[in-house]
């Protein structure tokens, strides 16, 4: 990096190659600029991706794989002859510090402080994974023809159980090959259910249309077609009945209705022929002229002679002409309805 930026730069008229080495040296930086601020203090500040999923104990937020700090770095001891560094960090969400270290033997990283690691592990005996030899069966491996011998025999039977599974991963592998086939297919599939949604959602509209619904109607299942044979829906009576019971009781009903019947009672009872009739009244003493209204005038009174005509019978608008035979009210004095003139002074009504 430092001949790439000291590369086509301005060089000064003191610069000497073989004093100075390089323009870095002239003037007295670093190569890494800011970046190594603390190598002094055997501090070189990178950039540090996070390992592994953390919890921060600032904040108790987590910190996903991957997120990139600018982290110090500084070596904090050996591992055998591979050196042990440990980085530095700050909580890009609060101001905690999180410090993490390499762990050589375990090929793995340790938290020193400010995090607790997400706990994620698993055992790769629960999935079947074929687990790598340890050194120390490497060693035997290595030194013990016999432990070879039947770490070999082991390994072939694991072989022979894990071949049908094998087997069966391959071939479902070779199914997805073909993308362009499957995607071809997965469409062609696609657009035909689209244009049964499309049948049915038209069939559902029309059929709304007709019975004037305004409610959604649901996919017909077999469910509902096998219920729907199980049922027969038809009429009781066939037409045949229906027209024979209708003539029966047209021909066992009445020829006047209700109202006509009652309104032809009220007209026979009025005539005196109805069934129920008032009473007689007893046979009384025969008639006499007085009770007739009948009055005798002698000839030359009232003017000369002259008849006078029959007062005409009152009728009352409320009750209406009094029946004949019907005794007059109490009360009433007796309208005369006959007047009778005699020439004949002696002479007498018979």
């Amino acid at each position: 990096m430092g001949e790439r930026k000291g590369t086509n730069k301005y060089y000064p008229p003191d610069f000497d190659p073989a004093k100075h080495g390089s323009l870095n040296k002239y003037h007295h930086s670093h190569p890494l600029r800011e970046r190594a601020r603390k190598l002094s203090q055997g501090i070189l500040v990178i950039r540090f991706e996070m390992p592994f999923n953390i919890w921060c104990d600032g904040c108790q937020n987590h910190i996903g794989m991957g997120v990139r700090y600018n982290a110090e770095k500084k070596k904090v001891g050996n591992y055998y002859t591979t050196p042990v560094y440990r980085f530095r960090m700050k909580c890009h969400l609060c101001v905690n510090y999180i410090e993490l270290q390499t762990d050589p033997g375990n090929c793995d990283y340790v938290i020193v402080s400010g995090a607790r690691r997400k706990e994620e592990r698993w055992d790769p005996t629960d999935s079947a994974q074929v687990l790598p030899t340890t050194p120390e069966q490497r060693e035997r491996l290595a030194l013990d023809p016999m432990f070879r011998l039947e770490h070999g025999v082991t390994d072939k039977e694991v072989l022979e159980r894990a071949t049908p599974t094998l087997s069966r991963l391959q071939e479902a592998q070779d199914a997805w090959k073909d993308d362009f086939g499957l995607n071809s297919r997965l469409r062609r599939r696609f657009r035909e259910e689209k244009k049964t949604l499309r049948e049915e959602e038209e069939e559902a509209a029309a059929l709304r249309a007709r019975a004037g619904l305004s409610i959604p109607l649901l996919r017909e299942e077999e469910e509902d077609r096998r219920l729907a044979a199980l049922l027969t829906l038809r009429a009781p009576d066939s037409y045949e009945e229906k027209q024979r019971l209708k003539r029966s009781e047209i021909s066992q009903r009445s020829w006047f209705s209700a109202g006509t019947a009652r309104a032809a009672g009220g007209a026979l009872q009025k005539l005196g022929l109805g069934a129920a009739r008032a009473p007689r009244a007893p046979p009384g003493p025969p008639p006499t002229p007085a009770g007739l209204g009948i009055v005798r005038r002698r000839a030359g009174e009232d003017g000369g002679g002259a008849e006078r005509p029959p007062p005409a019978p009152r009728e009352t608008p409320e009750a209406g002409p009094d029946p004949p035979g019907a005794a007059p009210p109490a009360g009433a004095a007796p309208a005369p309805s006959l007047v009778a003139d005699y020439s004949d002074s002696g002479s007498e009504s018979p």
